[in-house]
C-alpha cells in the first residue's frame, strides 16, 4: 500500500472490519492478532492454506449476514444462502493447475507422506498436500478417516469384512486407532 502499512490500516479500521493479514514478514503475526485479524497468511501462500482462511472468513461472516433484519416491511424473503459446494479443487502437477473434483466422485483418499492420492472411479489424482489438510476440507460425513493413511467415502463402501473395507475391488485396512469410532458410526446409521 503506497501511503500506509497494513498494521496502520488495521489500527484505523479498529473492529469495523474483519481482515485476513497476508504478508511476507512473520514478525507481524503477533501484532496482527492483537488487532483481532481473522487469519494470518505468510507469503508465499499455499492454496490449501488460502482456502482454509477463506472458509474461516465465510464461517465467521455467515451468522452476521443471517442476523441482519429486513429493512423494508413486507419485502420479499431474501434469497437462501448459497448451498455448500459439492466439489473441491485439487492442485495439479503444474504451478497454476487446479482440478475440480466432485465429492460424489471420490471413492477414497490415500496419504503418501506429503502427497495424497485421490481415487475416483475413473482416475487417480496425486497432489502435494498432507492427508490431515485434505481431511479438513472434506465434508464429514460422508468422508471418514479409517486409517492413518486412508479416508473413505461412506457412500462408496461395498462391504466391510473384519478390519477391511471394500470399495469397488480395492481393500482398505481399518486402523486399530480408528476401529471403535468407525464401527460405532456404521452401526448407528
Amino acid at each position: 500500500m503506497p501511503d500506509l502499512t497494513g498494521i496502520q490500516f488495521l489500527k484505523l479500521c479498529g473492529s469495523k472490519c474483519k481482515i485476513i493479514l497476508t504478508t511476507a514478514y512473520p514478525e507481524y503475526a503477533l501484532e496482527g492478532y492483537e488487532h483481532d485479524v481473522l487469519d494470518y497468511l505468510l507469503k508465499p501462500v499455499a492454496f490449501d492454506r488460502f482456502f482454509k482462511a477463506a472458509q474461516k472468513a465465510s464461517t465467521y461472516l455467515q451468522p452476521a449476514v443471517q442476523a441482519l433484519p429486513s429493512v423494508v416491511p413486507n419485502s420479499p424473503l431474501p434469497a437462501p444462502p448459497d448451498p455448500t459446494p459439492d466439489y473441491m479443487f485439487i492442485k495439479g502437477e503444474s504451478k497454476n493447475k487446479f482440478l475440480k473434483v466432485s465429492y460424489d466422485d471420490i471413492l477414497y483418499v490415500e496419504g503418501l507422506k506429503n502427497y495424497v492420492s485421490v481415487f475416483t472411479s475413473g482416475q487417480r489424482l496425486v497432489t502435494y498436500q498432507t492427508l490431515r489438510d485434505l481431511e479438513a476440507q472434506l465434508p464429514q460425513p460422508p468422508f471418514y478417516r479409517v486409517h492413518k493413511s486412508y479416508i473413505v467415502s461412506l457412500n462408496k463402501i461395498r462391504m466391510v469384512d473384519g478390519h477391511t473395507i471394500y470399495i469397488q475391488d480395492e481393500a482398505i485396512p481399518i486402523g486399530e486407532t480408528y476401529r471403535d469410532g468407525f464401527y460405532k458410526m456404521i452401526r448407528e446409521e
